[in-house]
């Protein structure tokens, strides 16, 4: 019995009056489409040569309709009412003539086709062609022609019948057409009628044609979806429409190979990995089967597939988190690799053992080991990812931030040299990502500003430009988190809503702006004393970030005053963190245990927390957290009597906040400064404790100023408590009655607070 592939060989196919004419080897077949593009390439032809023509095709004209020929060539195939509303576009003399010729054959007879494709073979016999056989257009020509010779007499008439139904299609949809025109008219509307974005991806019912796409026309379907999915996947097929497309690929060539991996990049989109996993492996057996690898060098093709399939293999249980599996098929990989001498299949190898090797222990030194062999063997895509990762390694570890920024200059030289523009986008991310970490948020904005501003090098194709990547998913998250800290939650907002419309929910990326969008809302909630609103947003966080969530839920307790359950969960949350050297997490836990002892007025057991916090702050060069700590330190000397002593420390840090700090730290900072000044004033003579008293009263104004930006009711009410009573001090009753008010408002809005309003900090 013969195979299927036997079958299809000797037996040509005839789907949907779509003749196939490639039993002879021939990779394309005439379609009635392909039979209108040819009366267009023919009437553009007879524009060149009859030079009496009243109204000839002007230069202009001429240039769009060859842009847009290259499109129609190598996109699937459309209806005939969209492909004369194209040329119409360029030309609308020239598309009323493609028109009228193609309905006059298909309401001709059969010889008046044979006629059209006998004047065509003659065009390439004259002294001076129209068209250049080796050119594009001429190369499709040829291949029409062929296609259309090597046709049997009964498929030549179905090929005509088919020809005639795609004209009947397109009469009965303009009809259709014009009795809704007439409707419309007919009730006063005004009917308008689209540009459509030819030099775009095709949308989804544009894609399925008459039949099955040709090899050209499957090639170039498959790398505009695959350079969609890469950098701009909202415009990309959505997940089921792309694999039917792809099933309908594979039905007619199960052994195609490409088609294969794209259903693999398709299938890890929506987090898939019984058919990733399935379509990855089909992918290197059809790339094995059909001989696509080199076989001028015996076994070497074959071997090269078996091991960058096993090296795919790892890389795919790496996205899962199936790190064990990951293990055994990346040591496969190097097995087989070292067998063949593959140096490059190595050091691919190598970054993904450093990748696994991370999550176990400190694997620096086989990154620099990494580094040094992908410049040896000039592989600079390499070397910049280890650059890149040696970097973050850096950070995290407390390096300095100069020498970071030295080394991604190094990474930078490579990206310009070889032109890797993704790898720019990356640099410039992960810079944004330092400086937050580092606590200098006005060079993290200015990071942040520079890749949304930066045109890429990258030549994408179908119009689409690199911006949907997780670099910029990972900018804008930063810079909506920079607004929200600022104020600016109305602007926070806009950038949220973008990030959702540049990354609907089930992209890859959605993840990032979900988490961020998140934890604005919970910073929103917690600052407006709404407390059942942030415990709700902590399940969600904790879905996308359980350590994020565990914290969050510890924070929401402290503001209900749970504070022994709090304690517990800090508790573990710590260990967690010292653990996995998380250090960053591990001083923000450490600062809210030491809050919980402020809060409960144990102020003497906060101090050690505290400068085991500013330890790590200071040596990490985590500026922020270094400033918050101070401000807690400065907090517990106040409370301890030492007014004086809280004054000098808070020195050191309010420069920095009022630089790169938050609006609330800004706000609690000048809270603090005015509390601890009319601390001090309490010995003073006075005249200059009133002058003392008024300089308090203007750094209150400063703090309220700021808390009303990001509406911390809480806060707002104990400045105004407190001003009310320096106003009172000081005899200005009007103030003092106006703080009044405004915190009797603010008061009744509250909870009552616990503890004494002067003793409350942040």
């Amino acid at each position: 019995m013969a195979s299927v592939h036997e079958s299809l060989y000797f037996n040509p196919m005839m789907t949907n009056g779509v003749v196939h004419a490639n039993v002879f080897g021939i990779k394309d077949w005439v379609t009635p489409y392909k039979t209108a593009l040819l009366v267009l390439i023919s009437e553009m032809g007879r524009d060149l040569s009859l030079l009496e023509r009243r109204s000839p095709i002007r230069l202009h004209e001429r240039r769009s309709l060859n842009r847009l020929l290259l499109l129609l060539l190598q996109g699937p195939d459309m209806t005939l009412s969209r492909l004369i509303k194209a040329i119409e576009e360029c030309c609308s003399q020239l598309a009323s003539v493609v028109q009228i010729r193609i309905k006059l054959m298909a309401a001709g007879e059969l010889k008046d086709m044979e006629q059209f494709f006998d004047d065509l073979s003659e065009a390439f016999s004259r002294p001076e062609p129209d068209v250049h056989k080796t050119s594009v257009v001429g190369l499709f020509l040829r291949q029409m022609i062929l296609a259309y010779n090597k046709l049997s007499f009964s498929q030549v008439y179905k090929l005509y019948t088919a020809l005639q139904q795609y004209c009947q299609e397109e009469l009965k949809k303009s009809s259709g057409e014009e009795a809704e025109m007439e409707l419309a008219h007919g009730e006063g509307l005004d009917p308008k009628i689209e540009k459509d974005d030819f030099d775009g991806p095709l949308r989804e019912e544009e894609i399925s044609c008459n039949g099955p796409l040709s090899q050209k026309q499957a090639e170039y379907f498959l790398s505009q979806q695959a350079s969609l999915l890469k950098n701009d996947e909202t415009k990309a097929l959505s997940p089921a429409s792309l694999q039917k497309e792809l099933n309908s690929l594979l039905k007619f060539n199960p052994d195609f190979a490409e088609a294969h991996y794209l259903s693999y990049l398709n299938s890890l989109r929506v987090q898939d990995v019984f058919s990733s996993t399935h379509s990855l492996l089909h992918y290197f057996d059809r790339l094995i089967l059909t001989g696509a690898e080199s076989k001028s060098n015996g076994d070497e093709g074959y071997g090269r597939s078996l091991r960058y399939a096993a090296l795919n293999l790892a890389a795919l249980h790496c996205r899962f988190g199936h790190y064990q599996q990951a293990e055994l098929a990346l040591r496969e990989a190097i097995r087989i690799a070292q067998e063949s001498n593959d140096h490059v299949c190595l050091q691919h190898c190598l970054s993904w053992l450093y990748i696994l090797e991370q999550k176990k222990s400190d694997s620096c030194v086989l990154l620099e080991h990494s580094v040094k062999k992908a410049v040896h063997f000039g592989l600079p895509y390499l070397a910049s990812l280890g650059i890149q990762s040696l970097v973050q390694q850096r950070a995290f570890a407390g390096k300095a931030a100069s020498k970071l920024m030295d080394a991604l200059k190094d990474s930078d030289l490579l990206h310009w040299k070889h032109s890797l523009s993704e790898l720019i986008d990356v640099s410039i991310a992960q810079k944004t990502a330092i400086w937050r970490l580092y606590g200098r948020s006005t060079m993290a904005l200015q990071q942040a500003q520079m890749l949304l501003s930066m045109n890429s090098l990258e030549a994408v194709n179908v119009g689409v430009q690199q911006n949907n990547t997780e670099s910029f998913a990972v900018v804008l998250c930063h810079l909506a988190e920079l607004h929200a800290e600022q104020g600016y939650f109305a602007s926070a907002s806009e950038i949220l809503k973008h990030l959702k419309e540049r990354f609907p929910p089930n992209s890859q990326h959605a993840q990032l702006w979900m988490l961020c969008g998140q934890k604005i809302q919970f910073d929103r909630a917690v600052n407006d004393g709404k407390y059942h609103v942030a415990d709700s947003l902590v399940a969600g966080i904790t879905a996308l970030n359980s350590t994020e969530g565990i914290y969050r839920k510890a924070l929401v307790l402290k503001a209900q005053s749970q504070m022994s359950e709090a304690h517990r969960l800090l508790q573990k949350l710590l260990i967690h963190c010292q653990k996995i050297k998380v250090t960053e997490t591990v001083i923000r836990v450490l600062l809210s245990i030491a809050k919980l002892h402020l809060r409960s007025l144990c102020h003497t057991t906060a101090l050690p927390i505290l400068l085991q916090a500013l330890a790590l702050s200071q040596e990490y060069h985590l500026q922020h957290l270094a400033s918050e700590t101070i401000l807690n330190l400065a907090f517990s000397q106040l409370m301890l009597g030492i007014p004086e002593q809280a004054l000098s420390i808070l020195h050191l840090a309010i420069e920095p906040i009022l630089a790169h700090g938050t609006v609330l730290d800004k706000g609690a900072a000048m809270f603090l400064m005015a509390k601890c000044q009319v601390a001090s004033a309490a010995s003073y003579a006075p005249p200059k404790k009133a002058e003392a008293l008024e300089s308090a009263i203007l750094n209150l104004n400063e703090a309220q100023a700021y808390f009303a930006n990001v509406d911390c009711k809480e806060q707002l009410r104990d400045t105004l408590y407190l001003q009310a009573r320096l106003f009172h001090s000081l005899g200005k009753a009007q103030e003092r009655n106006q703080c009044a008010m405004l915190f009797r408002q603010l008061n009744q809005e509250l909870p009552v607070c616990e503890v004494p309003l002067i003793n409350a900090f942040k």
